[in-house]
C-alpha cells in the first residue's frame, strides 16, 4: 500500500499530470467515456493529503479544459449535425438529443449549467447546441460559467476527502472519486424526477421532436 501511495505522490508532482487533467477535460467534452470527474477529483484529493500538485492550477486547467471540450463539440454538431456516427444513431443517444433540442428552446441556460454534470447529457446538449444553431456567443458565455462551477464544485470535493484521509492519497482519491459518482447519478435522477421521466431513455419524446432551432 505504501508503494501505491508512494507512486501516486510522485506522479501528482509531474508537471505532466496538468496535460493529463487538460486532455482529459476537453475530450470528455465530446467523447462521453473519458472520466474526466474521477481524474480531477482523484487528483484535487490528492492535492488535498499532500500539495501537489496545486490545487488553483488544478481547478483552472479542469475549467479551462471542460469550456474547450464543450465549445469543441458546438462546433462538431453545427458542422455534422447529430446523425453522422453509429453511436449518434443509438436508440439512447437520439433520445438525449430529441430531448436536448426540445429543452434548449424551454430553458437553455439552466440546462447549459447543469448539463455539464451529467456526463452523456453534456454531450448531447453540446452537440445539439450546435446542430440546432443555437447562439454561440450565448453558448459560449454559459458554457464558461458552467465550467468554473464544475471545476470548482471536482475540486473543493476532492480537496475534502483528501485533506480528511491526509495519511492515505490512495484511500482519499477513491473514496473521493466514488462520492463524485453517486452525487453526478443523485444529479441525474433528480432532474429525471422532476422531468417525470429518464431524459436519456429515447422514449421521452415522440420521433418527430428532432432538434430544431431553439428560440434566442
Amino acid at each position: 500500500m505504501q508503494d501505491i501511495n508512494d507512486f501516486i505522490l510522485t506522479a501528482a508532482e509531474q508537471p505532466w499530470v496538468l496535460f493529463v487533467v487538460l486532455t482529459c477535460c476537453v475530450t470528455d467534452g465530446f467523447f462521453p467515456p473519458i472520466p474526466s470527474e474521477s481524474v480531477v477529483v482523484g487528483l484535487s484529493s490528492v492535492s488535498g493529503s499532500s500539495g501537489s500538485p496545486s490545487v488553483w492550477l488544478l481547478g483552472l486547467v479542469a475549467a479551462i479544459g471542460a469550456f474547450s471540450g464543450d465549445n469543441v463539440a458546438y462546433i462538431i454538431g453545427h458542422r455534422i449535425g447529430i446523425q453522422r456516427w453509429r453511436w449518434m444513431r443509438t436508440q439512447r443517444m437520439q433520445g438525449a438529443f430529441r430531448w436536448a433540442g426540445k429543452e434548449l428552446r424551454r430553458r437553455s441556460a439552466s440546462l447549459i449549467m447543469v448539463a455539464r454534470f451529467i456526463p452523456i447529457g453534456r454531450v448531447a446538449v453540446n452537440f445539439t447546441a450546435g446542430a440546432t444553431h443555437f447562439n454561440h456567443c450565448k453558448f459560449v458565455a454559459l458554457t464558461a460559467m458552467s465550467a468554473i462551477l464544475w471545476a470548482t464544485y471536482s475540486v473543493i470535493l476532492g480537496y475534502f476527502f483528501g485533506v480528511w484521509f491526509e495519511d492515505n492519497h490512495l484511500v482519499g482519491a477513491l473514496i473521493a472519486i466514488v462520492v463524485a459518482v453517486i452525487l453526478g447519478i443523485i444529479i441525474d435522477l433528480i432532474i429525471s424526477k422532476i422531468r417525470g421521466s429518464d431524459p436519456l431513455d429515447g422514449k421521452d419524446t415522440p420521433e418527430e421532436d428532432a432538434p430544431t432551432p431553439p428560440t434566442v
